[in-house]
């Protein structure tokens, strides 16, 4: 004998809410411009190093500025075809400062990587791509994260 399950009224509103928070939660690289990639450096404010993703919030000074080296940086090499300096070079500082959370990538390539996790106060530094025009949050998916001077590549893992 097969049941069948039927959810009506407010258990369908519940379901169906709870699956437009897990989409929005996760974010792809579509819904990012990765065009504009932006740089963003400040002081670590909260972490959350867990899965689906690790997360940082950073807040970026009003007087923040864009490392005059950015584009002469070493890339590391990674199994996914990033032209890292063609990034690097078209990084600018976001239109708005405060607090970005800032995504990383899921914990298996973080630890890939071996990426240290920072601490509330340390400063941090992301090359990102956040919403067209900066359109909303102030979140961002990091394509490089600069921690201590070492720069790590999140799209994938280390060739």
């Amino acid at each position: 004998m097969q049941r069948r399950h039927i959810v009506t009224g407010a258990g369908c509103a519940l379901a169906l809410a709870a699956l437009h928070r897990t989409a929005l939660a996760h974010h792809g690289w579509s819904s990012f411009d990765q065009d504009k990639p932006i740089y963003l450096t400040g002081r670590v404010k909260a972490v959350k190093w867990q899965n689906p993703h690790a997360e940082i919030v950073v807040t970026v000074a009003a007087d923040a500025t864009l490392p005059a080296n950015l584009a002469s940086l070493p890339t590391p090499a990674q199994t996914s075809s990033v032209d890292g300096a063609k990034v690097l070079a078209a990084a600018r500082l976001p239109q708005r400062r405060g607090d970005w959370t800032i995504e990383l990538s899921p914990m298996t390539r973080i630890n890939a990587w071996k990426v240290p996790q920072p601490k509330v106060g340390d400063t941090v530094s992301a090359v990102a791509y956040t919403f067209p025009d900066e359109k909303g949050e102030m979140f961002a998916r990091v394509e490089y994260l600069i921690i201590g001077g070492q720069l790590y590549g999140l799209r994938s893992n280390p060739a």
